[in-house]
């Protein structure tokens, strides 16, 4: 596993040896990166993050910092590692609590761009997706599933082999026309 494109791209990234975590293939996270476009200066939410892939592809393309949400600690140890082989601890923090309380503690455009990507199958994406719809905490939340698991529709999908992914975009409330007050 490696990183994709910018800065960083080619650089090796390291992966726990447990079985219940799967990291973002490199073809689906070209795949995510080219359906979010533009990284530049993004503040960066990976929730159930794993091995940290995604956050550390959008700090590589331009991004201003991550935050990372993950409990295991096997896959905490690999992101940790992640993080110090590309030298970018001074733009990312770690959190180690469950993903779900923290996303549903998240004010309103807290962050550019969110990535949540759970055990495949889980209901937990269903819980923080709900949550979005109604609190945006991110501009952009990139939902990464399995092709059977059924969301609600977004802005955007890509199916790649047996992983779907589903972009959702914030909707900016319409600017109110200014009406003239009469003399």
């Amino acid at each position: 596993m490696r990183i994709v494109g910018g800065k960083h791209a080619g650089r090796d990234l390291t992966s726990p040896k447990d079985f219940r975590v799967r990291p973002t293939a490199e073809h689906v996270r070209a795949g995510i990166m080219g359906m979010v476009g533009e990284f530049k200066d993004a503040r960066v939410l990976d929730l159930f993050a794993g091995t940290g892939a995604l956050g550390l592809e959008a700090i590589s393309r331009g991004a201003k910092a991550a935050d990372f949400v993950e409990t295991r600690p096997s896959s905490l140890h690999a992101l940790k590692a992640n993080i110090g082989l590309l030298r970018m601890s001074d733009r990312t923090r770690v959190f180690k609590r469950d993903a779900l309380p923290f996303a549903e503690n998240l004010p309103a455009n807290s962050y550019d761009i969110a990535f949540v990507d759970p055990p495949y199958e889980s209901k937990m994406l269903d819980r923080v997706i709900a949550r979005w719809l109604v609190v945006p905490f991110a501009r952009i939340l990139v939902a990464e599933h399995a092709r059977t698991h059924v969301l609600p529709k977004g802005s955007q999908e890509q199916t790649f082999d047996e992983t779907v992914v589903t972009v959702y975009r914030a909707v900016r409330p319409p600017i109110a026309p200014i009406v003239p007050i009469a003399p």
